[in-house]
């Protein structure tokens, strides 16, 4: 009985600590005519937040992201808002395709002295796409999305994206079947998802996510054979 209680406030306690700062939005763009980009968070709690930030590259290395937010560490109280600001360093960066990078954020709630002895403290560690848009870009991804093009190859649905936009996907469906684990096609590339089995049929729709992180309307086209 006294493991079935414990087990019951461990569960409501991480529950609580999953609350707390509220990061608005679940993608940030970086126009490339911009000086920053911002993104606002707040804390509907009563219980005050350490909220640090960073950008990593693709490949999770912080030292290879040319950007710096502000502030990077800082005391959100309860009730609070703030912004955090990301400005662009320097790096060569691609002029003609977006370059993709992920912008974290961590809260750590604060701890009264009654509390830290008996109370699990949880820091909630968040990432979203950085995704840095050069001047030379016209339109948004939802606007040439129609562009993709598929074809399979054996049990992979392979995509190819002749636009200078990260195309990230709400949804795929093959012939009437939802495609599992879906993520995004780079600009200029291609990307392949395994399809639980096999491709049947020659019909595929797709819905992406826009820069408002909104579902867009779906589109469709033929699977091209091998």
């Amino acid at each position: 009985m006294r493991k079935s209680i414990f087990i019951a406030s461990l569960l409501l306690m991480t529950t609580a600590a999953h609350a707390g700062v509220i990061i608005e939005g679940t993608r940030l763009i970086y126009q490339g005519d911009k000086k920053e980009a911002s993104l606002g968070i707040s804390n509907p709690d009563n219980r005050n937040y350490l909220v640090q930030s960073w950008v990593e590259s693709a490949d999770n290395a912080r030292d290879k992201a040319p950007f710096l937010i502000t502030p990077p560490l800082f005391r959100l109280d309860g009730k609070q808002d703030n912004v955090l600001r990301v400005v662009r360093t320097g790096g060569n960066l691609p002029t003609d395709r977006e370059s993709l990078y992920w912008l974290n954020i961590k809260s750590i709630p604060s701890t009264s002295r009654e509390e830290s002895s008996n109370t699990l403290q949880i820091a909630i560690k968040t990432r979203i796409k950085l995704i840095y848009r050069p001047t030379g870009i016209n339109g948004k991804p939802d606007e040439v999305a129609d562009k993709l093009r598929w074809h399979k190859q054996g049990n992979n649905l392979v995509v190819s994206n002749p636009t200078p936009f990260y195309m990230n996907f709400q949804a795929i469906t093959v012939g009437g079947k939802k495609v599992d684990n879906v993520t995004w096609v780079a600009p200029n590339s291609d990307a392949h998802f395994t399809v639980s089995g096999g491709i049947a049929g020659n019909k595929v729709s797709w819905k992406i996510i826009n820069d408002y992180g909104a579902v867009s309307h779906a589109w469709s086209a033929s699977v091209q054979k091998d």
